[in-house]
């Protein structure tokens, strides 16, 4: 996974761990996500890549990386 960057800023991606997933998911269970462009996110993850400065996650679904700019997930500093 040495390939996988942020389409962005070409930062490495770290893999997130199961608990900060876990608290994605029942923020988007509670509908009280929202991704980088203010939309609101509605599947759940079952992974995802955390970007080196630690700002964004880009989420994983069915084994799929999502790596979309404007698909990332802000993450509280």
């Amino acid at each position: 996974m040495k390939l996988l960057c942020c389409p962005e800023t070409r930062q490495g991606l770290q893999a997130a761990g199961p608990a900060l997933i876990e608290a994605l998911n029942r923020q988007i269970d509670a509908g009280g996500l929202k991704n980088r462009a203010g939309l609101p996110v509605d599947e759940k993850m079952d992974g995802g890549w955390v970007r080196g400065d630690g700002k964004f996650l880009y989420p994983i679904r069915e084994s799929i990386p999502v790596l979309l700019v404007d698909g990332a997930i802000p993450l509280a500093g």
